[in-house]
């Protein structure tokens, strides 16, 4: 009998996994150096990377639903582009995993030394054993991880929401004056750092969303995907004006955007301010979790994609074996593995390589999207039967996955003229090249 991953996600799973995608550290701890350079802009940067993503969800969510078979992106990726695009989609979305993975897991450690005075390694290896444990046990349990992962990020933002309401309303007054959303605008206006500062806080805009796409992966263990795929993705419009957009005016009218370090939490800076006990602690627990959270979703996501990359004859054939629970254990050790060794070696990589490696994990998670959004334009060229008769059409195609296309182009382009992403952008293309020389003499050996 043939091997099958189980459909054991039900609809709570999905959309809190879906709401975990789309809140994480870059919200948390990346909001500070946003802000630092965009100013109040920064809203408008996020509500044009998020309807943009809103658009690549649309997309991914049709392709899905159109073939029950397809596991992951480089399945569609192989049919409308070509095998060469799924092969380096699929290790690339892994590689984008596992450099999240890595950098979250060791944030854990880091977390962990506010209460305890040990060496990081120690919780994060820690933190990565019990994280491997629990996904070898199944699929269900990684969806109840991500659901009560997200209950605590979800429940932090909605009480910084409510409080900020609260004080704006009252016109609390702080050591910065009163609490008020024309704070928005009087320490030089929505533009403060003129266009500038705006588009060069576009890559780390994106680097928050990272994660969105991971419904994409549930899609072949979603208990019925027909239905809570389409649910999870047409609420996220909700979410990303709720979780980033309310979040981020309700910091900026507490305290002045000019007050935010690019090193700290706003969100720790706020809860302090207004006066909450123990806001530090109760901060560095949520973005510990966020972390775990993380570390979570990169053990699930690149052990899935190896399983695929496995199936479809891309990576060694033994990493498609499941263990009994259907879970792909083999593909799950080896990331892990990986994993572990990135977080060993951490404490010799400076800081300065830390911001190389989220520039790098950007870029390629543009180049998922990208191909996305590709593959939709094949689709839809090549299949007008399934086009026509989708029961979740992506709206304004294909003019708007062209918009999408220039965007993405666009926001490469910022980051080859921005100095700090120049190198990280310069870098990147070394490793489509070593995907296509592997491709290539993968090719000749099967031949």
């Amino acid at each position: 009998m043939t091997q099958q991953l189980k459909r054991d996600l039900k609809n709570r799973h999905v959309q809190l996994i879906a709401i975990g995608g789309t809140i994480g550290t870059g919200l948390f701890l990346g909001t500070g150096k946003s802000i630092q350079l965009a100013g109040p802009s920064i809203i408008f940067a996020f509500l044009l990377i998020g309807i943009t993503l809103f658009f690549v969800m649309r997309a991914l969510g049709e392709l899905l639903l159109s073939n029950s078979g397809y596991t992951s992106f480089n399945e569609f990726a192989s049919e409308y582009i070509g095998p060469w695009a799924g092969f380096i989609t699929g290790w690339t979305y892994w590689f984008c995993w596992i450099m999240t993975a890595m950098a979250d897991i060791i944030a854990v450690g880091v977390y962990m030394q506010y209460w305890f005075d040990i060496p990081q390694w120690i919780p994060a290896l820690s933190c990565l054993v019990i994280l491997l444990l629990l996904n070898l046990l199944t699929v269900k349990l990684f969806g109840e991880l991500e659901f009560w992962f997200s209950i605590i990020k979800v429940i932090t933002i909605i009480g910084l929401i409510v409080v900020g309401i609260v004080l704006i309303v009252t016109g609390f007054k702080t050591n910065y004056g009163a609490v008020s959303l024309m704070k928005l605008t009087t320490h030089g206006g929505m533009f403060p750092n003129g266009i500038t500062g705006f588009l060069l806080s576009l890559q780390l805009v994106v680097f928050s969303f990272v994660g969105i796409e991971l419904v994409g992966v549930t899609a072949a263990e979603t208990e019925n995907p027909q239905k809570n795929i389409p649910s999870a993705i047409n609420k996220i419009p909700i979410r990303i004006l709720l979780f980033y957009i309310a979040a981020i005016i309700v910091i900026m009218s507490i305290t002045p955007w000019t007050q935010f370090s690019a090193s700290s939490s706003p969100f720790v800076e706020v809860f302090a301010l207004v006066g909450i006990p123990a806001a530090a602690g109760i901060i560095n627990f949520v973005v510990l979790t966020s972390a775990a959270s993380a570390g979570n979703s990169g053990l699930f996501s690149t052990s899935r994609s190896l399983y695929t990359l496995s199936k479809n004859k891309d990576a060694p054939a033994k990493l498609a074996s499941l263990n009994k629970k259907s879970v792909p254990s083999r593909a799950l050790f080896v990331s892990t593995i990986v994993v572990s060794i990135g977080a060993l070696l951490s404490k010799l990589v400076p800081e300065q390589a830390f911001a190389i490696v989220t520039t790098i994990s950007a870029i390629c998670f543009i180049w998922v999207w990208s191909i996305i959004i590709i593959s939709h334009i094949r689709y839809a060229k090549k299949r007008p039967d399934l086009r026509k008769s989708s029961t979740f059409k992506a709206p304004l195609t294909p003019f708007i996955n062209y918009v999408i296309l220039i965007i993405f182009i666009g926001i490469l382009i910022i980051m080859l003229w921005a100095e700090a992403t120049r190198v990280a952008l310069l870098l990147t293309p070394i490793w489509f090249i070593i995907l296509m020389i592997f491709y290539r003499y993968m090719k000749k050996r099967v031949k």
